[in-house]
């Protein structure tokens, strides 16, 4: 009779954080800078289908790296809830600390199981406060369910200490949405290797939440906008970067 493997719970949960942190190293950040007329949230994402920034409710936004498949899910999992909670209470009641508080419950309890796989994402919540700049609410969430939250901007993804730290350095309160849109560029392109391609409009994915918009906050860039903010010309900006097919980590 053969013994049965055996492995500590120590070990186990450090397989886990290794696992999950190897998934992350390679995820393409993200940024969510707050600016005058809202909240911006910039990612570096060549892909025009695949997206890491979604609107989840009248006021907030989600934004994730890692596995496609499982922030997808997670993605659909915080719409759902977020209707069935503003239909059966109150539209005001689907806050950013809310949905927050339910992913950090759900990741945190797949990866307190000893026997599943932990996600392997980060996620922000953004929520656009009223009457506005002053009560705007940023929140990271990461692959083991712990919640922070997050003051003038927020950084997830494998160059997040590196980007913050050029944040901390250069953000100033009050930008325009271009000046905002710029900064998150310019941030992601400082954490760049020189062996890396140029951050340019082809190569991020933008959407803001917009104080000026009606009931519903959300608003995605078009690529002609994000080369606008970044100061392409058109012939620089031509010719569409699809990115690599069938990537499975962004």
């Amino acid at each position: 009779m053969s013994t049965p493997l055996f492995a500590s719970p120590e070990q186990i949960m450090n397989e886990k954080n290794e696992l999950a942190r190897e998934g992350i190293k390679y995820g393409r950040d993200v940024a969510a800078l707050e600016y005058a007329g809202g909240i911006a949230i910039v990612a570096q994402n060549a892909s025009r289908t695949l997206y890491k920034i979604s609107e989840i409710y009248d006021r907030v936004a989600f934004a994730a790296v890692g596995s496609v498949p499982e922030y997808d899910l997670l993605r659909t999992v915080g719409i759902e809830q977020a209707e069935l909670k503003g239909f059966t209470y109150s539209r005001e009641d689907v806050t950013g600390r809310w949905l927050s508080n339910l992913y950090s419950q759900y990741i945190g309890n797949v990866w307190r199981q000893f026997d599943a796989k932990p996600f392997e994402v980060e996620l922000i919540v953004a929520e656009l406060g009223e009457p506005g700049y002053a009560q705007n609410q940023l929140y990271r969430i990461s692959y083991n369910g712990i919640l922070r939250d997050a003051q003038r901007f927020c950084v997830i993804g494998g160059k997040a200490n590196l980007i913050s730290a050029w944040l901390d350095d250069n953000y100033e309160p009050g930008l325009t949405l271009h000046a905002a849109v710029r900064l998150a560029a310019d941030a992601i392109q400082h954490a760049q290797t020189s062996d890396e391609e140029p951050i340019s409009s082809g190569g991020l994915e933008a959407a803001f939440l917009e104080e000026s918009r009606g009931r519903r906050k959300f608003r995605r860039a078009q690529r002609e906008e994000l080369a606008e903010a970044l100061g392409e010309n058109s012939a620089s900006n031509s010719a569409p970067n699809d990115g690599p097919a069938g990537s499975d980590v962004d």
